[in-house]
């Protein structure tokens, strides 16, 4: 019975992604920073990993990764997003387990776009000060081992962007579910629902026109509607399978497949080498996203896609602590301009002595 209701649900998210995917409603979408991957591990894959991320990189691909955090994660990232444009993405996290089997996540990314000219119709060519963009994502998380094959988690996101005289504020739900199996757990698959949520729209004082009659000189204040818009919802289908060459080697395989609601669905293929040289973690990572157009200059439509390369360090922060510190690096290739990631991660695991 169990069974049957884990492959209808299964079944049932599958016949979504068929129809998800539109190539005519492209563009019609807010909110486009939710499909940015801030993290940089995850990024150095192609973001390929949902079935096999953990820890605090979970929260934008899988959220139910979250929950094989092994004790407090800190991580921060900077993005240099697409190189010349003068754009950054930061980002920060923090997830803690609660007990046995909860866990905790909370992070934010910002997007600074810097000094904006200011202008208006009377003076096009600016001269009148400055603006800044705020675009901002805060995720609540919450995931938890259900069984040593079965993990589960949701985040709650609060999403906000505008300038000084127009604003829009809104929330978005992810939800994922991991399932490992085989022998050493090495294969492994995940499924996840992301940005769920009511449609947006801007308000504020950007949208009114103010009036004079010259007859009268009776001043009045028209306000303009604004259209709402739609989130960027997708579903993720992953698998991974750990090929472990000895105790010290290991290569992951992973593919997701991405079914956007607003754009064209994506394919994400990745290989993740560890070395494990007691003292110092190796990881290499290589990663291709591939959509429709994506080598012709004229029909590829989003820089979210093309080939990626990553790299991690990762070292104790004592002799007998398994506590560890751990240094990243990743590239993606843009067909503006690429994305330099750098992040550091603190994994903080109490000793048995402290247990």
């Amino acid at each position: 019975m169990k069974l049957n209701i884990k492959i209808g649900i299964i079944l049932a998210l599958i016949s979504l992604t068929a129809t998800a995917g539109n190539e005519n409603r492209i563009g019609s979408a807010g909110s486009s920073q939710l499909l940015i991957n801030p993290w940089t591990r995850s990024t150095g894959w192609g973001g390929a990993g949902g079935a096999h991320v953990r820890g605090l990189g979970a929260l934008h691909l899988n959220v139910a990764g979250l929950a094989l955090t092994d004790g407090t994660e800190i991580m921060f990232s900077r993005t240099s997003w697409m190189q010349g444009t003068g754009i950054n993405v930061n980002s920060v996290g923090l997830a803690q387990r609660i007990g046995e089997s909860n866990v905790i996540g909370i992070s934010f990314m910002n997007m600074g776009f810097g000094e904006i000219e200011n202008t208006t119709t009377e003076l096009p060519e600016g001269g009148i000060g400055t603006f800044s963009p705020s675009n901002y994502i805060i995720s609540l998380a919450f995931a938890k081992e259900f069984s040593e094959s079965i993990t589960g988690g949701f985040n709650l996101k609060i999403i906000g962007e505008g300038i000084s005289n127009a604003k829009t504020s809104g929330i978005a739900i992810d939800a994922g579910v991991k399932y490992v199996t085989g022998e050493n757990d090495q294969m492994k698959f995940g499924l996840s629902l992301k940005n769920i949520g009511p449609a947006m729209k801007y308000s504020g004082d950007g949208f009114a026109i103010e009036t004079t009659n010259p007859f009268s000189e009776l001043t009045t204040t028209t306000e303009q509607r604004t259209a709402k818009f739609e989130l960027p919802s997708l579903i993720n289908i992953s698998g991974a399978y750990d090929f472990i060459f000895n105790e010290n080697n290991k290569l992951t395989a992973a593919a997701t497949f991405t079914s956007n609601s607003f754009t064209r669905d994506q394919y994400r293929l990745g290989a993740e080498y560890t070395f494990d040289a007691k003292k110092v973690l190796v990881v290499l990572r290589a990663g291709l996203v591939y959509e429709k157009g994506l080598f012709s200059n004229t029909e590829r439509q989003t820089a979210l896609s093309g080939p990626s390369g990553g790299l991690s360090l990762e070292l104790p922060l004592s002799k007998t602590s398994e506590s560890t510190i751990g240094i990243d690096y990743s590239y993606r290739t843009g067909n503006i301009g690429g994305f330099h990631n750098i992040g550091i991660r603190l994994n903080l695991v109490k000793s048995e002595d402290d247990k």
